[in-house]
């Protein structure tokens, strides 16, 4: 298939890519690169996809890879509503996958109007691109943060998700509003599939994997919110990516779907401290803190759906995953 993956150069985004061309599939990847983290980690990894700094860097001109010749990429803003269309014209895709959104919780309490733009017009854009240009299926990122503070666990997604917590949250919900809507008005199926905090080589620098790695490492103390009374469902990324790939290729049982997609093991926070400690070798300065605002107690899905529908069944345990990306961390940032 001819499939066009928004947020490329994301962490998500570029495994995806990568497996997708693995695959024999024709991939055009999209992303704006912006500065909310580093963007020299995006652009090293559309370096590793072909692509260089030089061609990533020019505004909506689509440049072909060197190493992969099914893959292209444009740097583009997901709202733009003349290059977007454009770009959907002229290469008639068969689906789309959109990963691109303003992530992370606690910058959205800043910068509220950076997610509307990026998660809700820009999602919306996506939609009428795939309405107008006959895209008949269209994958999407959701995310756990819908559940808010709910205390029924695991979370299911026949669950309440009104009472948002972000607003990144919020926009996630509207993502599955909007999805909802285009796919019972004009026959497009919509499958969103709610991300359980993914980590792993190439992860997010904002992301506590990375946060508490970097800080070990260089003798700093690692911040413990909420006196370390939390838990997570960490999923490591290729069973993210597995489960996605499933996605593509298999066909729901909804015209229009959701799925959680995680690891169904909540792990406390401490316990994941102690992990990476004995991975490290290291034992971890911990500044303990107080909960963060827009923040939730603990997430933990229950992926039922997702393996009745797709088979999905994840396979890496915690210490694996956490053995994999320090193994990336010390070659890409300690390699020098």
């Amino acid at each position: 298939m001819k499939i066009l993956v928004t947020g490329a150069a994301g962490f998500i985004g570029y495994h995806l890519c990568k497996r997708l061309l693995s695959d024999g599939h024709v991939v055009v990847g999209l992303d704006n690169i912006n500065d909310y983290y580093d963007p020299r980690l995006k652009f090293d990894r559309l370096k590793e996809l072909g692509i260089t700094e030089e061609n990533a860097s020019l505004w909506n001109k689509l440049c072909t890879s060197t190493t992969h010749k099914n893959f292209s990429f444009i740097r583009q803003d997901l709202q733009d509503r003349v290059a977007l269309p454009e770009l959907f014209k002229v290469n008639s895709f068969d689906q789309v996958c959109n990963l691109a959104a303003q992530a992370g919780v606690r910058y959205s309490i800043e910068n509220p109007e950076v997610y509307v733009d990026t998660n809700v017009v820009g999602f919306l854009n996506v939609l009428e691109c795939c309405r107008d240009h006959k895209v008949t299926k269209l994958v999407y990122a959701s995310s756990s943060s819908v559940y808010g503070n709910s205390t029924e666990v695991p979370f299911k997604e026949e669950q309440s998700v009104d009472e948002p917590i972000s607003m990144y949250a919020a926009t996630k919900k509207s993502n599955e509003l909007m999805a909802h809507t285009y796919s019972h008005l004009f026959n497009i199926e919509t499958v969103g599939l709610r991300f359980f905090t993914v980590y792993g080589p190439w992860g997010r620098p904002d992301m506590a994997m990375f946060l508490f790695t970097d800080a070990i490492l260089k003798g700093k103390p690692i911040k413990v919110f909420n006196e370390g009374n939390l838990s997570r469902d960490f999923t490591f990324i290729t069973d993210i990516i597995e489960g996605v790939m499933a996605v593509i290729s298999g066909t729901s049982t909804s015209k229009n779907a959701i799925y959680n997609i995680g690891n169904s093991k909540p792990v406390k926070l401490l316990d994941f401290v102690t992990a990476l400690e004995t991975e490290l070798g290291v034992t971890a300065l911990k500044k303990m803190m107080p909960m963060q605002d827009g923040d939730v107690h603990r997430t933990w899905a229950d992926v039922s759906s997702l393996q009745n529908d797709f088979g999905y069944q994840p396979s890496v345990s915690v210490k694996e995953g956490i053995a994999a990306f320090v193994r990336w961390y010390k070659y890409y940032y300690v390699k020098s």
